[in-house]
């Protein structure tokens, strides 16, 4: 299995200031350097999902400068064992987008903040350590959302809900689901990510407050998550959601986009894949439900890092920071539909322009608690901690197969918190 960098309360959230005011540096290819020597390899995931934008971005970095970025995309389930490996072989490439500070490479970055200053860069949203090195930037904001298949809702008869005046509950929902399923040829009702990322915000909408440690260090969670998990496992039944996505790792995002499942929970990052992909019929961003609370889970997708050791150093620095300044990162942002991180961006959405202001009410509609917790996230980040696995993920599967009750569940993602990073 591999090793992931988890939040503190298992969750991947974040603390963010979604403000945009101020300026940031001015784009230009007179300010840009001149280019020569290798290409920056630079390795992330998930490029071509969302509309090639860093490929885009780097070929007309090289077009202005003269410098060659090679944007190798890696599946994600590869990228941290990828870089992990590259770093024990010195061999790490020059920059990359990370889902999270890996102990392995820690010690082996730049300090970005001339970047941030440069570009005004949101620092809630970075790894900085307690000297002040800015370890890695955001490459941009996501949150968690819910989208409908609007043919079959159509087709069966059923509304749902447009205004932030009426938002659904959860059982709201799954009645509502359910009367789709019986009045369309929908096959499921319902997709999750497999992923406690997702399934966290469920918890949050019940009223949990995720998993998170006291002044001993133990972790701990409140008498609202036994209820979520049990909720959700009801709606495990291979009727309304297929148990082949949590159990059998069966791509939700291609069952959606067959047009047979109703609902997919997942999030903004979806939405240039969407765009692009799906055409047999219409796929509609809407509200969340909420049970007890309002609340959507949000943070950055991954990481932006520049590695030492490489001698381009100061090369993959100058691309950072003409990719973060307004121009380019707006233009970054409108290509892959990214909710940007640097102040004073509003970019130019050609598509989805109704979804990202509605992700954007979503993140402010969300309790303090799920902004606070990426500072534990990326503190415990900064101090090399880590648990192997992902505890609520790996255990909640275990509750969803028979495996063993709920109270146990609870106590194994508490203890293997505990002992990992309390």
């Amino acid at each position: 299995m591999r090793r992931s960098v988890l939040a503190v309360t298992t969750t991947l959230v974040v603390a963010l200031s979604i403000s945009a005011c101020g300026g940031g540096s001015s784009s230009g290819s007179s300010d840009a350097p001149s280019g020569s020597g290798e290409p920056l390899q630079f390795m992330l995931s998930g490029d071509a999902n969302q509309g090639g934008g860093y490929a885009h971005m780097a070929a007309k970095y090289e077009q202005e400068t003269g410098t060659k970025v090679e944007v190798v995309d890696v599946p994600y389930d590869d990228l941290n064992t990828k870089v992990r490996n590259a770093a024990l072989a010195d061999d790490l490439p020059a920059l990359g987008r990370m889902p999270a500070v890996d102990p392995t490479w820690l010690d082996s970055t730049v300090d970005l903040k001339s970047v941030a200053d440069a570009d005004k860069v949101n620092l809630d949203l970075a790894a900085v350590d307690p000297d002040g090195k800015v370890i890695s930037l955001p490459s941009d904001l996501t949150a968690v959302g819910l989208y409908l298949n609007k043919d079959l809702f159509e087709e069966a008869g059923v509304s749902y809900p447009t205004s932030a005046d009426d938002v659904w509950t959860w059982d709201e929902f799954v009645a509502a689901v359910k009367k789709v399923q019986a009045g369309s040829d929908a096959r499921y009702g319902m997709v999750m990510d497999r992923s406690s990322h997702r399934l966290s915000s469920m918890l949050f909408e019940f009223g949990s407050e995720g998993f998170v440690p006291g002044p001993d260090g133990t972790y701990t969670t409140n008498e609202q998550t036994k209820p979520a998990l049990e909720y959700f496992k009801t709606l495990n039944d291979d009727t309304f959601m297929p148990r082949s996505v949590w159990l059998s790792e069966a791509d939700p995002s291609a069952l959606f986009k067959s047009g047979k499942v109703a609902a997919y929970y997942s999030g903004s990052w979806q939405l240039a894949d969407f765009d692009k992909n799906i055409k047999d019929f219409e796929a509609v961003s809407v509200r969340l439900p909420k049970q007890a609370v309002r609340s959507t889970n949000y943070g950055t997708a991954a990481s932006m890092v520049v590695f030492d050791g490489t001698g381009q150093e100061q090369q993959a620095v100058d691309f950072l920071t003409w990719l973060y300044a307004p121009a380019q990162y707006a233009e970054l942002a409108k290509i892959s539909g990214f909710l940007p991180v640097v102040e004073g961006v509003q970019p130019e959405y050609t598509a989805n322009k109704e979804a990202f202001e509605l992700y954007n009410e979503e993140i402010a509609a969300s309790p303090a608690f799920v902004a606070e917790a990426k500072k534990r996230d990326l503190a415990l980040q900064v101090e090399g901690k880590a648990t192997d696995g992902d505890p609520l993920r790996d255990e909640t599967i275990k509750y969803l197969n028979d495996e063993q009750d709920v109270d146990t569940t609870i106590a194994n993602i508490s203890e293997q918190l505990t002992e990992a990073l309390g």
